[in-house]
């Protein structure tokens, strides 16, 4: 007597049953699969605690290698107002410098998730569709991992490989052509090369897709949200240059 096959395991909302850890490692080589999966079942909570840990040990390793506070001392010395300000000032700059650095670094992470969550959300409704909050931030978090990882990977390597000396804090995974130009390059334009990033790329990827399998898009649709908001923070990130030198 032939036994029959039991079909893929799948949840009432269509998609697919995925553990945590299932999706986790899904979303590097399945990710359409994954998707699916958190249309169904929408979570973040432990992906997020990887991106914040991960997010704290790239601090931990560039406080351990640069000196952060002599970064922040050649900055000070290279502003227009540097003549101005006592031996005592700056030595404070420095130091409130150091500790808002170690700690902006991994708060950024949540922030990023919550608010990346609420413009998912409203790019989807500006383009005609409908997905929950926590559905939004589960693309998010999720299309955001797999690049952060690689990123991490790539910065570390570069900390413990590269003298010192030579690391520019802002470039340190060098996978954009921003990071290619030295010290004295205009910041304009390594703020333009910059957005050429192919991590960021990848993650753009990611998320279009997660927005589509989990927002029901069509693939037009996603990448209308995607791109958007790529260029308005690309806009806004040369612009700061343009205005600010950073």
């Amino acid at each position: 007597m032939s036994e029959s096959i039991a079909p893929p395991s799948t949840s009432a909302s269509g998609g697919p049953e995925m553990s945590t850890t299932e999706t986790l490692t899904g979303i590097f080589f399945e990710p359409s699969r994954t998707f699916e999966a958190l249309r169904a079942r929408p979570r973040f909570l432990v992906a997020g605690l990887i991106l914040l840990a991960l997010a704290c040990i790239l601090t931990l390793v560039l406080y351990m290698r640069v000196d952060m506070g002599q970064v922040i001392r050649d900055t000070i010395e290279r502003s227009p107002n540097a003549a101005q300000a006592t031996e005592a000032q700056k030595d404070m700059q420095v130091r409130l410098g150091k500790t808002i650095g170690a700690i902006v670094r991994p708060v950024v992470v949540p922030i990023m998730i919550a608010g990346g969550g609420a413009l998912y959300m409203l790019g989807v409704m500006a383009f005609g569709g409908a997905i929950s909050y926590r559905k939004a931030v589960s693309v998010w978090t999720y299309s955001w991992l797999p690049p952060f990882v690689l990123t991490v990977l790539v910065a570390v390597l570069v900390l413990f490989l590269k003298s010192p000396d030579s690391i520019n804090p802002d470039q340190i995974a060098v996978t954009n052509p921003g990071a290619l130009l030295g010290e004295e390059s205009s910041k304009v334009l390594v703020a333009i090369l910059s957005q050429f990033d192919l991590l960021r790329f990848y993650g753009l990827f990611l998320a279009a897709l997660g927005l589509r399998k989990v927002g029901r898009l069509s693939s037009g649709q996603a990448w209308g949200v995607v791109l958007g908001l790529y260029i308005i923070f690309a806009l806004l990130r040369i612009g700061s240059a343009a205005l600010f030198g950073r």
